[in-house]
């Protein structure tokens, strides 16, 4: 339950940053338009609170549907207008304008990104380098012939420093091509060159598609060595100090930490036999793991914590940190990057090339904001500036009802020298609701269906 709710904290927080910067966007280009803001709300449907504040007694709304906002402004729909506040009407805005407002909601999601990314960029952020595991059977890593401890180099060409920068790399060009090449080192100074197929992951580019490929993280042996205990934990109850070397569990010898949180996690409710090392002496404790709920499944803690030795640490993370200034250049051009990325991928599920299975709905989203709030603030930051991007996108296709949707018709009054009519506003309109239903209902069943299948 504590995770269900951290997860839905994590998202809805996510969600309300996304959604105020966006709307902030519209609100503060209609203001220096000299546009009236008749309501600010976040959320839709029926009004929850309400409050009245401003020159223009604007109401500050929170709605009961919190998937999104909105800012209504006088005129925008063709309502009444006092003659006296024509000049302040959206509808008499000139075109340019009202495109400059259009603009402003995607504008401002692409900026906060950048704020983002800028401000990790220049505070530096602690990565693993790509250091890769030992690749599963008849995987295409296997197939390549990567093997356990080899560090990337480079993919494609290009320099890669940490993992993450792997990752997106082989994402990028697994949405481009068929393979790709990867420079790697092994533990014996020895440089490889490996061709990777990337053909099998055009299915699932939305989930760990590096493991699909046989990528997957190098994990140190790290002797399991406890190096503090959860005061209320089942360990610390059974009598475990700081120091013991945990060496088997219900007579079966533990070669590295992983395998023993491995059992651990397997035995909710379990009683369990550990026999440590303490002082060269072994002793045995008997311990009933605790259930835990983690990513809606129930796993066994004992309340200890293992620590690498430092050496160890200092030889898979690196620190990403760039001066004030090319921290931004870094910042702009990973948004730039990104936002093409993202548009790419469009254009190739209306194309066919890639599955639609990739498009992920809110419980997806809410999944990845609750991962990457506990792996830490930089992590979210990270997560906020890539939904951003894609907010930001999203909202810029020619879609009725969309930003992007406005501006399509702003553009087609710019021709024809005149608004659109009536009817086909109304029909645009139409379209555009029955395109995001059809939309929700893909994002939904693939929810439904990664919740379904894992």
């Amino acid at each position: 339950m504590d995770s269900f709710l951290f997860y839905a904290l994590a998202f809805i927080v996510a969600l309300s940053v996304l959604v105020i910067v966006h709307e902030c966007g519209h609100f503060l280009v209609a203001r220096l338009a000299g546009v009236k803001i008749l309501r600010f709300s976040l959320g839709f449907g029926p009004v929850l609170y309400s409050k009245r504040f401003g020159r223009d007694g604007t109401e500050w709304a929170l709605s009961v549907v919190p998937l999104g906002g909105y800012v209504k402004m006088l005129g925008e729909d063709d309502d009444d207008v006092p003659p006296d506040e024509l000049h302040r009407a959206f509808s008499q805005q000139s075109v340019w304008r009202r495109m400059a407002i259009a603009v402003a909601g995607p504008a401002a999601n692409f900026l906060l990104a950048i704020l983002l990314f800028w401000a990790l960029f220049f505070h530096g952020t602690e990565e693993f380098r790509p250091f890769l595991g030992a690749p599963a059977a008849g995987t295409p890593a296997a197939l390549a012939g990567f093997e356990e401890g080899e560090l990337a180099l480079k993919i494609d060409g290009e320099p890669v420093q940490t993992w993450q920068e792997m990752r997106w790399r082989v994402l990028r060009l697994a949405a481009e091509r068929d393979s790709v090449e990867i420079v790697v080192i092994n533990p014996q100074r020895e440089i490889n060159h490996r061709r990777l197929d990337l053909s099998l992951s055009k299915e699932g580019l939305e989930a760990d598609f590096l493991r699909k490929l046989g990528l997957v993280f190098f994990r140190q042996k790290i002797p399991p060595i406890i190096d503090r205990l959860s005061p209320d934990g089942a360990a610390a109850h059974a009598g475990m100090l700081p120091g013991d070397e945990v060496v088997a569990i219900n007579g079966e010898n533990i070669p590295d930490s992983s395998e023993m949180i491995a059992r651990i996690s397997a035995s909710p409710g379990v009683s369990m036999e550990l026999v440590v090392l303490r002082g060269g002496k072994r002793l045995s404790f008997s311990v009933v793991p605790g259930a835990v709920d983690e990513n809606g499944k129930t796993i066994g803690r004992i309340g200890v914590f293992i620590r690498a030795p430092d050496w160890k640490k200092k030889e898979i993370v690196t620190t990403v940190r760039y001066a004030f200034f090319p921290a931004l250049g870094k910042a702009v051009y990973e948004t730039y990057d990104k936002s093409l990325f993202t548009l790419k991928m469009i254009g190739k599920m209306l194309a066919g090339s890639v599955s639609w299975r990739n498009i992920g709905g809110p419980l997806t989203i809410a999944d990845y904001a609750g991962q990457s709030a506990r792996l830490g603030l930089d992590y979210y930051l990270n997560f906020l500036g890539m939904i951003s991007i894609s907010l930001g996108v999203f909202n810029l296709l020619p879609i009725p009802i969309l930003d992007g949707g406005h501006l399509l018709y702003y553009v087609v009054e710019l021709v024809r020298r005149r608004p659109l009519s009536e009817r086909s506003l109304e029909l645009g309109q139409k379209i555009g609701v029955a395109l995001l239903m059809l939309l929700m209902a893909c994002s939904f069943y693939n929810d439904i269906n990664r919740l379904i299948h894992g």
